[in-house]
């Protein structure tokens, strides 16, 4: 008897779950997402030299209207990239577990990580109107981190791990301007990957 309610508690504790947290999300998704930065990131470094920009060793790097612009819509096309991939996988585990997928547990959560990150963007595209380009590699990963704590209470509480790591690495690019592409890729890429596919064994 007692096994019994143990099972029925642990049923109503999963419809809970069900409920009120989006937990359709795969791990893959952040470990494609964090591909698509690296491989943005390792792009941009190349396009860099391209230019005839040493990254690590100019002082003081110069950017012309033509290259902020182009380094813009490799961010813009990252940014297509990860979203794409992660709606990918979100159907694709919903569709195997028979998950929902629009819940008002996922209208909560893409509230609660939207207004970050509009906050955010529109920071940015205010960085970039004034030239103050050393600021928008920390700015981002500041808000994406807020986001994404902001928006842990409506899905896997793991996230908002990530968000305090990408928090900790904005606020330490703050320090070290110059360096920004070095903590993007570290906070967008490697992290991600880390994070995605600590996800995906764990809620496999």
């Amino acid at each position: 008897m007692n096994q019994k309610h143990q099972e029925d508690l642990a049923h109503i504790r999963s419809m809970m779950e069900r409920s009120s947290r989006f937990i359709s999300l795969s791990g893959l998704s952040g470990v494609f997402a964090g591909l698509s930065a690296l491989i943005g990131g390792l792009y941009v470094y190349q396009l860099f030299k391209v230019n005839g920009i040493e990254y690590f060793t100019d002082q003081h790097i110069l950017l012309t209207s033509n290259l902020v612009s182009e380094l813009f819509w490799i961010g813009v096309a990252i940014l297509v990239c990860a979203f794409a991939f992660g709606i990918f996988f979100t159907i694709r585990k919903s569709r195997k577990y028979d998950l929902p997928i629009w819940t008002s547990a996922t209208k909560n959560m893409l509230f609660n990580l939207a207004v970050p990150l509009l906050a955010g963007g529109i920071f940015c595209l205010a960085l970039l109107y004034h030239e103050i380009y050393g600021l928008v590699a920390p700015a981002t990963l500041i808000f994406y981190g807020l986001a994404l704590v902001n928006a842990e209470k409506y899905t896997f509480s793991d996230v908002k791990y990530l968000g305090f790591c990408e928090l900790f690495l904005g606020f330490v690019s703050l320090f070290y301007i110059g360096y920004g592409l070095v903590f993007w890729i570290i906070g967008f890429g490697i992290l991600h990957i880390f994070y995605g596919l600590i996800m995906f064994k764990k809620y496999k």
